[in-house]
């Protein structure tokens, strides 16, 4: 998974970026199957099509842009994209 944080570096855009990394770091072991990227190209921007930051992307999904987004929203995000974790002991979790 690969999330990406849009803006030009204002305080908003740096609370966003803290709250995405504090998401994934809550996702435990499957924290390393996701990449974080901070974009400040305008070009980009305007690709994506965002025209307000700070503004957020999952797997080229624009999620939320103009308002930082609550860290439990990112977690739902991530939560949707990706496989649940596996137990480390290699059998099958029950739900």
């Amino acid at each position: 998974m690969h999330i990406k944080v849009f803006g030009p570096g204002c305080a908003r855009c740096a609370e966003t970026e803290k709250r995405v990394h504090a998401a994934v770091a809550a996702q435990g072991t499957r924290a390393g199957a996701i990449t974080v990227e901070k974009v400040s190209d305008l070009k980009e921007m305007m690709l994506m099509g965002i025209l307000a930051t700070p503004a957020v992307a999952v797997d080229g999904v624009v999620k939320s842009t103009g308002r930082v987004p609550a860290k439990e929203e990112i977690a739902a995000w991530i939560n949707k994209t990706l496989p649940p974790a596996t137990p480390s002991c290699g059998c099958k979790a029950t739900e």
